[in-house]
């Protein structure tokens, strides 16, 4: 549990400016590794996946993965970038045990993409996010530490490492600084790392599942004094895995930053760790002073000059963007900009597309997804897309509230099982006995026993106060534990009240 000091969040913005900036992160979704033919495959048994060029072992020479290279120059086509004529890897060295080689192959000064510029919308404003680089590099091996509280290196019992992940392409699309945003700095960064997961995903390169390690984001944040020249010093919260999680480290960093400021210490300059439990930051290493990583031209790559005619065609072959797709979708679901801005803030736009696609229409879509759904993701705390619903399910369970075998009361009921992984929701109806009462004896019994036992109500609607016989209703649907169709049930009230 943190026991940092926090300024409540409206406070903060009356005194400091807050400017952040990303690092993302996104592991591509090639075959083999990026410098070698080992496998990418998600989930394998430790250290199954290696040879001698991942491991760095002597003697062993790399070859530089073209799919990746194309993949790379394919997001920085999609976010405006001017594309280099000439490029080249190098070797940034340090010493730690993910990295089996004692240095990483990474792009140094001369990366593949540069000046770039993501637009992202918010509240009906438009933030300019401007990426001042995408290069591409290897990802690192992963470590586990084993014992412990926190499952960091400290308390420990001792580390185990697996080198899988060692070598898998990576590409690491670097912002410039994001001045201007006030109290909307965690939301914009959550929106900009939210559509950047959407131009990757279109684009196919990456399955980005931000809980598999496919996208995660480098935070950084400081505070500056509201009128100052100078920008505060940043710290730099490391491999945050979530959107919402982007949000709250950003929001946790703010409060944190300004208790320090107004104690009148001096912010240090550091990695922070993100605790998911918490939704707070703790330090990381210092980074007060620059590591020396001695880069170096990689002397086993060639330098790759990208021919203008290929970025040309590569450029032409993108895919309808996120951005120009919800424009499209706005238009034939006959919504407004701002309902496609919730759509988006809650990641629900390939959700309601996809059940609209397996028969919903765009309105019921939206409904479930926005409305019911929307607050069970919230309240476990997770993203919609989480949930253990797909949106062939709730197209399914809209077309049985659209036929009547269930109404909206009992959707919800089979929504329950779903979720607990009891089959679809015809299943679920069936196996629950969910289905709307039609006219049968036991509904009937319902009416007549609803009447006899609210004799004064009956007699007001007898004498003309129509609206007293929602009160009936409400009856019959409690005794039927909401299996019965309320506009049946009061016409079959109407008719006996009539005799």
């Amino acid at each position: 549990m943190s026991t940092d000091k926090l300024v409540d969040f409206d406070e903060v913005l009356t005194r400091y400016e807050p400017v952040i900036g990303l690092e993302t992160h996104v592991e591509l979704g090639t075959a083999s590794k990026m410098f070698c033919g080992c496998s990418t495959t998600f989930g394998a048994e430790p250290n199954t996946q290696t040879c001698p060029v991942c491991l760095g072992l002597p003697g062993a020479l790399p070859v530089a993965n073209a799919a990746a290279i194309e993949a790379t120059i394919r997001i920085g086509l999609a976010l405006g970038c001017r594309i280099a004529s000439w490029s080249r890897f190098s070797r940034k060295n340090y010493f730690y045990p993910d990295i089996p080689k004692g240095f990483q192959t990474t792009q140094y000064d001369e990366p593949f993409c540069t000046a770039g510029h993501l637009d992202v919308e918010l509240d009906g404003e438009t933030y300019r996010v401007e990426i001042e680089r995408v290069h591409l590099e290897e990802d690192t091996g992963k470590n586990l530490h084993v014992g412990g509280s926190t499952g960091r290196i400290h308390g420990a019992d001792h580390s185990l490492i697996d080198y899988n992940r060692a070598g898998i392409p990576l590409v690491e699309i670097v912002t410039r600084p994001i001045p201007g945003t006030g109290a909307k700095a965690p939301e914009v960064a959550r929106a900009y790392v939210t559509e950047l997961r959407e131009i990757v995903k279109a684009l196919g390169v990456s399955e980005v599942k931000m809980e598999e390690g496919n996208l995660r984001s480098d935070v950084n944040v400081s505070l500056a004094p509201i009128g100052s020249l100078e920008w505060g010093t940043r710290t730099e919260t490391k491999n945050v895995n979530s959107l919402r999680s982007v949000e709250r480290a950003v929001r946790f960093e703010m409060r944190r930053q300004a208790a320090v400021l107004d104690g009148d210490v001096r912010i240090v300059q550091e990695t922070r760790h993100f605790h998911e439990d918490t939704g707070s930051t703790s330090p990381g290493r210092s980074k007060e002073e620059a590591t020396d990583y001695r880069y170096f031209p990689e002397p086993d790559l060639v330098p790759i000059s990208p021919d203008d005619e290929w970025v040309e065609k590569l450029a032409a072959a993108l895919p309808e963007l996120p951005a120009a797709r919800r424009t499209r979708l706005s238009e034939e679901w006959g919504i407004a900009p701002t309902e496609m801005a919730w759509l988006v803030n809650a990641g629900a736009v390939e959700l309601v597309s996809d059940t609209v696609a397996a028969g919903a229409s765009p309105a019921d879509a939206r409904k479930w997804w926005l409305g019911e759904l929307a607050r069970r993701a919230n309240d476990a705390g997770v993203e919609l897309a989480q949930l253990a619903v797909t949106p062939t399910q709730v197209a399914e369970l809209v077309g049985l509230v659209a036929a009547g075998t269930i109404n909206d009361q009992l959707a919800r009921q089979a929504l329950d099982g779903v979720l607990a992984g009891e089959g679809n929701p015809a299943q679920v109806v069936e196996a629950r006995g969910l289905a709307v009462l039609g006219e049968s004896d036991e509904l009937v019994a319902a009416v007549d026993a609803a009447i006899e036992g609210n004799p004064d109500i009956a007699e007001k609607v007898r004498g003309g106060k129509v609206q007293a016989i929602g009160a009936l209703v409400g009856a019959v649907m409690k005794t039927t534990r909401g299996k019965a169709d309320a506009a049946t049930v009061k016409r079959m009230l109407e008719e006996r009240l009539q005799r």
